[in-house]
């Protein structure tokens, strides 16, 4: 029994010594930041090492290098819908500020022309409201003028009639003087005097 155990143990070792596992077999995979970097270490069965050494290489390599082909395709892949979206975004993003632009500066141009408008009419309206001032001062100067004017006919033809009173006045009084001179000289009454009562 110990020849059948001895020639069990025979076929299972190999005539060369195994290769010693990496030492990142036995560790947890660590991800890279980029996506194309990253690799996952997987250690083989336990079987396949007590089987046949040369088959677990040649398992292993065959493993990662199917791995990475896709890794690499679906990383390249991956990045370039990423570069395709950072594109599609700084593009979007590009659109937007050159339209906020436009936006801008279309409302900045309509407030100055809304602001040059309100200046011409406010210019205009001021100068009509000049003239209208002049104007009416004109007519108030005029205005005043015929006023004065008229005062000055009023107080003319005040002083005439004051002159006329004052002259019928004289006239009156040397009219009295006389007749009574007159009747004083004839020694007779005056008629008016008797009419009166």
């Amino acid at each position: 029994m110990a020849e059948e155990e001895a020639k069990k143990v025979e076929p299972e070792a190999c005539s060369e010594p195994p290769p010693p596992p990496p030492p990142a077999a036995a560790a947890v995979p660590v991800p890279v930041e980029a996506p194309a970097e990253e690799k996952t270490v997987i250690p083989p069965p336990e079987e396949e090492k007590a089987d046949d050494c040369k088959a677990l290489v040649v398992v292993e390599k065959p493993e990662a290098a199917e791995e990475k082909k896709p890794e690499g395709s679906i990383d390249r892949d991956a990045v370039l819908a990423r570069v395709a979206t950072e594109k599609r975004l700084s593009l979007i993003k590009a659109w937007e500020e050159s339209e906020k632009s436009k936006a801008e500066n279309k409302a900045q141009k309509k407030i100055s022309a809304i602001g040059a408008w309100e200046n011409s009419k406010k210019a205009s309206l001021e100068a009509e409201l000049k003239k209208i001032e002049e104007h009416l001062e004109k007519k108030k100067a005029e205005y005043i003028e015929k006023t004065k004017n008229k005062i000055a006919l009023v107080h003319k033809a005040a002083e005439e009639k004051r002159a006329m009173t004052e002259a019928k006045r004289g006239e009156d009084l040397l009219k009295a003087e006389e007749v009574a001179a007159k009747c004083r000289a004839t020694g007779t009454a005056p008629k008016k005097l008797l009419g009166i009562f």
